[in-house]
């Protein structure tokens, strides 16, 4: 699994997630996005329908119709699940992802202002390449860009 790492330094979550999930969406990649609890999730299904007038983001979570699961490009949810074969799982609650689970890559995405988070990522970070991963660490730039380190 190849793990990639985002440090957030200037924005916050809700601005940058839609961001990356544009990128996945434009090369057809499906994503599942996990959460920390539910009142994350709906703060997120909230923000893909309205970041931008110009973009959409078709996304879905377990409170929509269970015949659309399987359809939802881009997937909300508080568990590690895959409903929609995805490829891709975008974790912003700091869990860890195991290599059965099914995913080829994932996006590690977290807040950088808070010791604590950093360190948690950083474990991870060793984790992952413990386990053999392919690993890439992206700090956000005050200009609200990204740069490898």
């Amino acid at each position: 699994m190849e793990v990639a790492f985002y440090q957030l330094t200037t924005t916050s979550l809700e601005k940058t997630l839609p961001k990356l999930l544009e990128k996945a969406y434009a090369a057809d990649q499906r994503a599942v996005v996990l959460v920390d609890s539910q009142e994350r999730l709906e703060l997120l299904n909230s923000v893909l329908w309205t970041y931008s007038t110009n973009a959409f983001l078709p996304h879905g979570s377990a409170v929509d119709d269970p015949i659309t699961h399987n359809r939802q490009p881009i997937w909300l949810t508080t568990k590690i699940e895959n409903p929609n074969n995805a490829t891709l799982i975008v974790v912003t609650s700091g869990q860890i992802i195991e290599a059965k689970s099914g995913f080829s890559r994932c996006i590690d995405i977290f807040d950088g202002s808070y010791p604590e988070a950093l360190k948690d990522a950083e474990n991870r970070y060793k984790h992952y390449q413990d386990l053999g991963f392919s690993c890439v660490y992206w700090r956000q730039t005050l200009q609200g860009g990204w740069e490898q380190i």
